[in-house]
């Protein structure tokens, strides 16, 4: 099954849905950063929060969220856009807790301690960056945390990553739902009713349900209609052009500390761990551009 987003509203038109299957993008994270149960799960909840977040926004805009705790994970970054692409990693992508209750302990591995940090790029000039404590550090209830304490914006959201004994992601996802001034008390507690009798996001989303079939069951008891789908893919924004241009913001020292490597230098992207290799002869000619080469013994 495709990984999709999907959107509906409310025909009052204060009470909107959006609900994403991001199995296949987050097992390409996991399988990108050969990543362990813990980190895992928590990437994929982080990148799931992004997608749902993602759609609320318009335009070719995106955001990124941070979890920056004092768990053995390091910080957790997420980014996503309006167009589909979503992309994250984890500063130690195998780190490890014990379970906690049988089940996988993201809070632990995230830590209790630090923020969460929400960077939108919208097109101006300047990204609108928001902070918040850490909630519990299970990432959904962080993201809700930061939605009603940042922007006023009461949510309910669900979020879920289920991973096979052999640690591949067998299903991911998660829905998120607003109400918008003026609130619909009845209908919002129908809706949270609702929630609680559904089994975890990711058991629907093993069952073969799709974000729109989820939507539909949630809201099921209220007038609505679906207002978009979209397909979701894990891609980067990382080209080799970008990483000519941050070798270029090096200066001399470290290029020429850089040129000590005998088969030159090989760069990262910390999101899609894509290497990009350069010769020593390269970075010889970033320095003859500059006027400045290295001198040889006679």
């Amino acid at each position: 099954m495709a990984d999709t987003v999907d959107r509906i509203i409310t025909q009052s038109g204060n009470i909107f849905g959006i609900a994403c299957n991001t199995t296949n993008l987050v097992g390409e994270a996991v399988k990108r950063h050969d990543m362990g149960p813990t980190g895992a799960a928590a990437l994929g909840r982080a990148m799931t929060g992004a997608v749902l977040l993602a759609g609320l926004l318009k335009g070719e805009q995106s955001i990124q969220l941070s979890f920056e705790g004092n768990g053995p994970l390091g910080k957790i970054t997420a980014e996503a856009g309006t167009a589909g692409w979503c992309r994250g990693f984890a500063a130690y992508p195998r780190a490890d807790v014990p379970l906690k209750n049988g089940l996988i302990d993201v809070a632990g591995g995230i830590g209790k301690a630090g923020f969460l940090r929400v960077v939108k790029d919208i097109g101006m000039k300047d990204k609108y960056t928001g902070l918040v404590q850490l909630y519990t550090s299970e990432v959904g209830d962080d993201i809700a945390y930061y939605l009603t304490e940042s922007e006023q914006t009461p949510s309910s959201i669900g979020i879920g990553v289920h991973l096979l004994p052999d640690g591949r992601v067998s299903a991911a996802g998660g829905f998120l739902i607003q109400s918008l001034p003026p609130a619909d008390e009845e209908a919002i507690l129908g809706l949270e009713k609702k929630i609680q009798q559904h089994t975890s996001i990711t058991a629907m989303i093993a069952e073969g349900k799709t974000p729109g079939e989820i939507l539909a069951n949630l809201f099921s008891s209220i007038p609505h209609k679906h207002t978009g789908s979209s397909r979701l893919v894990f891609a980067c924004k990382c080209t080799r052009e970008k990483m000519v241009d941050a070798l270029y913001t090096l200066n001399n020292d470290d290029i020429h500390y850089l040129m000590e490597e005998k088969d030159g230098v090989e760069v990262r992207c910390d999101f899609c761990n894509t290497r990009y290799t350069f010769s020593k002869d390269f970075l010889l000619t970033i320095l003859a551009e500059r006027g400045n080469t290295p001198t040889t013994d006679a």
